[in-house]
Protein backbone atom coordinates (compact mmCIF):
# COMPACT_ATOMS: atom_id res chain seq x y z
CA UNK A 1 0.00 0.00 0.00
CA UNK A 2 1.53 3.18 -0.95
CA UNK A 3 2.03 6.39 1.42
CA UNK A 4 -0.29 9.39 0.91
CA UNK A 5 1.72 11.89 -1.09
CA UNK A 6 2.61 15.03 1.41
CA UNK A 7 0.38 17.93 1.10
CA UNK A 8 1.61 20.59 -0.36
CA UNK A 9 1.68 24.02 2.19
CA UNK A 10 0.85 26.77 -0.62
CA UNK A 11 1.65 30.04 -0.82
CA UNK A 12 0.78 33.58 1.21
CA UNK A 13 0.90 36.56 0.07
CA UNK A 14 1.07 39.98 2.55
CA UNK A 15 -0.07 42.63 -0.60
CA UNK A 16 0.77 45.94 0.79
CA UNK A 17 -0.17 49.04 -0.81
CA UNK A 18 0.50 52.44 0.04
CA UNK A 19 -2.55 55.28 0.98
CA UNK A 20 -0.46 57.61 -0.85
CA UNK A 21 -0.10 56.53 -4.08
CA UNK A 22 -3.44 56.59 -6.63
CA UNK A 23 -5.74 53.58 -5.71
CA UNK A 24 -5.05 51.18 -8.83
CA UNK A 25 -1.39 52.04 -9.52
CA UNK A 26 0.29 48.69 -9.04
CA UNK A 27 3.49 47.34 -9.61
CA UNK A 28 3.42 44.75 -12.27
CA UNK A 29 4.15 41.37 -10.03
CA UNK A 30 1.54 42.87 -7.71
CA UNK A 31 -1.18 42.31 -10.60
CA UNK A 32 0.55 38.89 -11.87
CA UNK A 33 -0.19 37.87 -8.28
CA UNK A 34 -3.90 38.86 -7.89
CA UNK A 35 -4.65 37.48 -11.15
CA UNK A 36 -2.93 34.07 -10.56
CA UNK A 37 -4.15 33.86 -6.54
CA UNK A 38 -6.59 31.08 -5.76
CA UNK A 39 -8.17 33.14 -3.41
CA UNK A 40 -7.68 37.06 -2.41
CA UNK A 41 -9.26 38.55 0.69
CA UNK A 42 -9.00 42.04 2.43
CA UNK A 43 -10.55 42.66 5.94
CA UNK A 44 -11.37 46.28 4.69
CA UNK A 45 -14.38 46.81 3.35
CA UNK A 46 -13.63 50.25 2.31
CA UNK A 47 -9.94 49.47 0.89
CA UNK A 48 -9.34 52.17 -1.81
CA UNK A 49 -7.80 49.39 -3.74
CA UNK A 50 -11.38 47.09 -3.94
CA UNK A 51 -12.73 49.09 -6.61
CA UNK A 52 -10.03 48.62 -8.96
CA UNK A 53 -9.03 45.25 -8.21
CA UNK A 54 -12.82 44.39 -8.81
CA UNK A 55 -13.15 46.51 -12.20
CA UNK A 56 -9.66 44.38 -13.41
CA UNK A 57 -11.67 41.04 -12.80
CA UNK A 58 -9.97 40.37 -9.53
CA UNK A 59 -12.81 38.68 -6.55
CA UNK A 60 -12.15 39.82 -3.48
CA UNK A 61 -13.48 38.59 -0.18
CA UNK A 62 -13.91 40.62 2.72
CA UNK A 63 -12.75 38.50 5.48
CA UNK A 64 -10.04 38.76 8.47
CA UNK A 65 -8.73 34.93 8.54
CA UNK A 66 -6.96 34.23 11.88
CA UNK A 67 -3.23 32.80 11.40
CA UNK A 68 -4.06 29.39 11.48
CA UNK A 69 -7.97 29.55 8.96
CA UNK A 70 -5.53 30.97 6.28
CA UNK A 71 -2.44 28.34 6.74
CA UNK A 72 -5.45 25.52 6.51
CA UNK A 73 -6.90 27.61 3.29
CA UNK A 74 -3.83 26.98 1.34
CA UNK A 75 -3.16 23.24 2.00
CA UNK A 76 -3.25 21.58 -1.19
CA UNK A 77 -0.60 23.94 -3.48
CA UNK A 78 -3.19 27.33 -3.37
CA UNK A 79 -2.26 30.45 -2.61
CA UNK A 80 -3.48 33.34 -0.81
CA UNK A 81 -3.04 36.64 -1.42
CA UNK A 82 -4.31 39.47 1.58
CA UNK A 83 -4.28 42.90 0.81
CA UNK A 84 -3.11 45.20 3.83
CA UNK A 85 -2.06 48.71 4.49
CA UNK A 86 1.34 49.67 4.23
CA UNK A 87 1.37 49.39 7.83
CA UNK A 88 0.74 45.49 7.26
CA UNK A 89 -1.75 43.43 10.05
CA UNK A 90 0.30 43.13 12.80
CA UNK A 91 -1.88 40.59 14.36
CA UNK A 92 -1.78 38.43 11.49
CA UNK A 93 1.61 38.55 10.83
CA UNK A 94 2.53 38.10 14.64
CA UNK A 95 0.28 34.75 14.57
CA UNK A 96 1.90 33.58 11.33
CA UNK A 97 5.55 34.09 13.27
CA UNK A 98 4.22 32.47 16.08
CA UNK A 99 2.93 29.39 14.00
CA UNK A 100 6.45 29.03 11.97
CA UNK A 101 8.43 29.42 15.32
CA UNK A 102 6.55 26.39 16.52
CA UNK A 103 8.32 23.97 14.30
CA UNK A 104 5.12 22.08 14.55
CA UNK A 105 3.34 23.17 11.56
CA UNK A 106 4.65 22.58 7.90
CA UNK A 107 4.16 26.34 6.76
CA UNK A 108 3.19 27.81 3.22
CA UNK A 109 5.98 29.86 1.65
CA UNK A 110 5.52 33.21 3.09
CA UNK A 111 5.74 36.35 0.84
CA UNK A 112 5.49 39.90 1.53
CA UNK A 113 4.86 41.65 -1.35
CA UNK A 114 4.95 45.59 -2.08
CA UNK A 115 2.34 46.56 -4.70
CA UNK A 116 3.02 50.30 -4.50
CA UNK A 117 6.00 52.39 -3.12
CA UNK A 118 5.82 55.84 -1.88
CA UNK A 119 7.47 58.57 -4.19
CA UNK A 120 10.03 60.67 -2.88
CA UNK A 121 8.07 63.92 -1.09
CA UNK A 122 4.69 61.65 -0.30
CA UNK A 123 4.93 62.27 2.90
CA UNK A 124 4.08 65.80 2.64
CA UNK A 125 0.53 64.43 1.20
CA UNK A 126 0.40 63.26 4.90
CA UNK A 127 1.07 66.63 6.05
CA UNK A 128 -1.45 68.25 4.08
CA UNK A 129 -3.94 66.13 5.43
CA UNK A 130 -3.25 66.71 8.64
CA UNK A 131 -3.40 70.18 8.48
CA UNK A 132 -6.95 70.02 6.86
CA UNK A 133 -7.90 68.39 9.67
CA UNK A 134 -6.69 70.65 12.37
CA UNK A 135 -7.85 73.55 10.72
CA UNK A 136 -11.71 71.76 10.64
CA UNK A 137 -11.09 70.69 13.82
CA UNK A 138 -8.97 72.39 16.36
CA UNK A 139 -10.19 75.25 18.44
CA UNK A 140 -7.19 77.58 17.91
CA UNK A 141 -5.82 76.28 14.93
CA UNK A 142 -9.43 77.29 13.45
CA UNK A 143 -8.98 80.64 14.08
CA UNK A 144 -5.65 81.59 13.11
CA UNK A 145 -4.99 84.18 10.33
CA UNK A 146 -2.11 85.22 8.17
CA UNK A 147 -1.30 88.01 10.37
CA UNK A 148 -1.62 86.73 13.50
CA UNK A 149 0.57 83.73 12.67
CA UNK A 150 2.98 85.73 11.34
CA UNK A 151 5.02 86.07 14.25
CA UNK A 152 5.46 82.61 14.76
CA UNK A 153 7.17 82.27 11.15
CA UNK A 154 9.89 84.93 12.08
CA UNK A 155 10.53 82.79 15.46
CA UNK A 156 10.97 79.76 14.06
CA UNK A 157 13.10 80.83 11.15
CA UNK A 158 15.28 82.13 14.10
CA UNK A 159 15.19 78.75 15.49
CA UNK A 160 16.00 77.52 11.77
CA UNK A 161 19.07 79.07 11.70
CA UNK A 162 20.35 78.33 15.44
CA UNK A 163 19.38 74.59 14.56
CA UNK A 164 22.18 75.13 11.73
CA UNK A 165 24.69 77.18 13.54
CA UNK A 166 24.71 74.70 16.46
CA UNK A 167 25.19 71.54 14.16
CA UNK A 168 22.65 70.02 15.53
CA UNK A 169 21.29 67.35 12.58
CA UNK A 170 18.25 66.29 14.74
CA UNK A 171 17.45 69.58 16.05
CA UNK A 172 17.67 70.57 12.16
CA UNK A 173 15.33 68.61 11.02
CA UNK A 174 12.80 69.51 13.45
CA UNK A 175 13.29 73.04 13.06
CA UNK A 176 12.64 72.47 9.36
CA UNK A 177 9.72 70.58 9.88
CA UNK A 178 8.36 73.92 11.96
CA UNK A 179 8.94 76.19 9.31
CA UNK A 180 7.34 73.50 6.68
CA UNK A 181 3.88 73.29 9.06
CA UNK A 182 4.36 77.33 8.66
CA UNK A 183 3.92 76.77 5.04
CA UNK A 184 1.09 74.53 5.17
CA UNK A 185 -0.67 76.29 7.48
CA UNK A 186 -0.55 79.53 5.78
CA UNK A 187 -1.33 77.60 2.70
CA UNK A 188 -4.33 76.23 4.28
CA UNK A 189 -6.36 79.55 5.65
CA UNK A 190 -5.27 81.20 1.92
CA UNK A 191 -7.53 77.88 0.49
CA UNK A 192 -10.68 79.26 2.45
CA UNK A 193 -10.29 83.36 1.42
CA UNK A 194 -13.15 84.65 0.66
CA UNK A 195 -14.13 86.05 -3.04
CA UNK A 196 -16.35 88.84 -1.79
CA UNK A 197 -13.33 90.39 -0.22
CA UNK A 198 -11.03 90.67 -3.26
CA UNK A 199 -9.31 87.87 -2.65
CA UNK A 200 -8.57 85.11 -4.67
CA UNK A 201 -8.38 81.60 -2.79
CA UNK A 202 -5.43 79.14 -3.78
CA UNK A 203 -4.09 75.92 -2.20
CA UNK A 204 -0.82 74.30 -0.87
CA UNK A 205 -0.87 72.83 -4.89
CA UNK A 206 -1.18 76.24 -6.06
CA UNK A 207 2.22 77.59 -3.66
CA UNK A 208 4.03 74.59 -4.89
CA UNK A 209 3.22 74.97 -8.71
CA UNK A 210 4.45 78.70 -8.56
CA UNK A 211 8.11 77.94 -7.01
CA UNK A 212 8.28 75.10 -9.17
CA UNK A 213 7.50 77.16 -12.40
CA UNK A 214 9.84 79.82 -11.10
CA UNK A 215 12.63 77.73 -10.15
CA UNK A 216 12.36 76.05 -13.81
CA UNK A 217 12.53 79.77 -14.87
CA UNK A 218 16.02 80.76 -13.18
CA UNK A 219 17.66 77.50 -14.07
CA UNK A 220 18.00 77.71 -17.99
CA UNK A 221 21.17 76.52 -17.27
CA UNK A 222 19.30 73.34 -15.72
CA UNK A 223 15.69 72.75 -17.88
CA UNK A 224 16.70 74.75 -20.77
CA UNK A 225 19.90 75.84 -24.01
CA UNK A 226 21.72 78.27 -21.42
CA UNK A 227 25.35 77.28 -20.25
CA UNK A 228 26.52 78.23 -16.78
CA UNK A 229 30.44 76.75 -15.73
CA UNK A 230 30.47 77.90 -12.68
CA UNK A 231 28.61 79.45 -9.44
CA UNK A 232 28.98 83.28 -10.74
CA UNK A 233 27.93 82.12 -13.92
CA UNK A 234 24.00 80.88 -12.19
CA UNK A 235 24.42 83.77 -9.82
CA UNK A 236 24.50 86.31 -13.24
CA UNK A 237 21.25 84.07 -14.99
CA UNK A 238 19.42 84.42 -11.34
CA UNK A 239 20.13 88.34 -11.13
CA UNK A 240 19.26 88.48 -14.78
CA UNK A 241 16.25 86.78 -14.85
CA UNK A 242 14.96 88.23 -11.63
CA UNK A 243 15.36 91.59 -13.25
CA UNK A 244 13.02 91.07 -16.24
CA UNK A 245 10.28 89.43 -13.72
CA UNK A 246 10.37 91.88 -11.57
CA UNK A 247 10.99 95.31 -13.91
CA UNK A 248 11.87 97.35 -10.68
CA UNK A 249 11.94 100.74 -10.29
CA UNK A 250 14.90 100.59 -7.62
CA UNK A 251 17.32 98.53 -6.70
CA UNK A 252 15.98 98.30 -3.43
CA UNK A 253 12.55 97.24 -4.21
CA UNK A 254 11.92 93.45 -2.85
CA UNK A 255 14.52 94.06 0.01
CA UNK A 256 12.54 93.24 3.28
CA UNK A 257 13.09 96.26 5.39
CA UNK A 258 11.85 94.17 8.76
CA UNK A 259 14.52 92.18 8.85
CA UNK A 260 17.32 92.20 11.03
CA UNK A 261 19.67 95.40 10.61
CA UNK A 262 23.08 94.39 9.60
CA UNK A 263 21.18 91.68 7.45
CA UNK A 264 19.67 94.48 5.49
CA UNK A 265 22.62 96.37 5.28
CA UNK A 266 24.71 93.73 3.61
CA UNK A 267 21.24 92.86 1.46
CA UNK A 268 21.26 97.18 -0.24
CA UNK A 269 24.91 97.49 -0.10
CA UNK A 270 24.77 93.71 -2.13
CA UNK A 271 22.47 95.63 -4.61
CA UNK A 272 24.02 98.92 -4.61
CA UNK A 273 27.48 96.69 -5.77
CA UNK A 274 25.76 94.04 -8.31
CA UNK A 275 23.99 97.50 -10.07
CA UNK A 276 27.71 98.98 -10.24
CA UNK A 277 26.35 102.24 -8.21
CA UNK A 278 28.39 104.68 -6.20
CA UNK A 279 26.41 106.07 -3.52
CA UNK A 280 27.74 107.42 -0.53
CA UNK A 281 27.56 106.39 2.97
CA UNK A 282 25.54 108.84 5.43
CA UNK A 283 27.55 109.97 8.26
CA UNK A 284 26.62 111.66 11.73
CA UNK A 285 28.35 113.25 14.60
CA UNK A 286 27.51 112.00 17.51
CA UNK A 287 24.02 110.04 19.48
CA UNK A 288 22.73 106.64 18.27
CA UNK A 289 22.64 107.50 14.59
CA UNK A 290 26.20 108.11 14.31
CA UNK A 291 26.27 104.58 15.99
CA UNK A 292 24.25 103.00 13.54
CA UNK A 293 26.18 104.50 10.54
CA UNK A 294 29.15 103.04 11.87
CA UNK A 295 27.96 99.49 12.15
CA UNK A 296 26.44 100.53 7.88
CA UNK A 297 29.66 101.22 7.11
CA UNK A 298 31.24 97.78 8.82
CA UNK A 299 28.29 95.80 6.75
CA UNK A 300 28.84 97.24 3.89
CA UNK A 301 32.47 96.12 3.88
CA UNK A 302 31.99 93.30 4.91
CA UNK A 303 29.25 92.37 2.35
CA UNK A 304 32.22 93.68 -0.19
CA UNK A 305 34.50 91.65 1.44
CA UNK A 306 32.52 88.49 0.73
CA UNK A 307 31.56 87.88 4.37
CA UNK A 308 27.87 87.51 6.10
CA UNK A 309 27.98 90.27 8.51
CA UNK A 310 24.76 88.85 10.53
CA UNK A 311 26.43 85.86 10.77
CA UNK A 312 29.51 87.08 11.82
CA UNK A 313 27.81 88.93 14.35
CA UNK A 314 26.08 85.78 15.68
CA UNK A 315 29.09 83.83 15.77
CA UNK A 316 30.79 86.28 17.80
CA UNK A 317 27.83 86.67 19.99
CA UNK A 318 27.78 83.00 20.65
CA UNK A 319 31.53 83.22 21.25
CA UNK A 320 30.25 86.15 24.20
CA UNK A 321 27.59 83.81 25.45
CA UNK A 322 30.80 80.91 26.18
CA UNK A 323 32.60 83.69 27.68
CA UNK A 324 29.89 84.58 30.28
CA UNK A 325 29.37 81.29 30.97
CA UNK A 326 32.59 80.51 31.78
CA UNK A 327 32.81 83.36 33.67
CA UNK A 328 29.92 82.58 36.42
CA UNK A 329 30.95 79.23 36.33
CA UNK A 330 34.67 80.48 37.84
CA UNK A 331 32.27 82.76 40.49
CA UNK A 332 30.92 80.19 41.81
CA UNK A 333 33.61 77.67 42.43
Amino acid sequence: MNAEAPVEPGRVVLLTASHRVAPGLLSWPAWQTLHTADRVLCADAEHPQLPYLREAGVAVEIAAPTAQELVDGCAGGRTAVVLTTGEGDQALTDGLARMAGSGRVRMPDLELLPGSYDLPGARLLDLVQVMDRIRRECPWSSQQTHKGLAKYGIEEAYELVEAIEDGDRDELREELGDVLLQVVFHARIAQEASGEEGDEPFSIDDVAGTIVDKLVHRHPHVFGDARAETPEDVKEHWLRTKAIEKQRDSVTDGVPLGQPGLALAAKLAGRVRTAGLDVELPTAEGGDRAVGYELLAMAVRAEAEGHDPEAALRAAARAYRDAIRAAEATARD
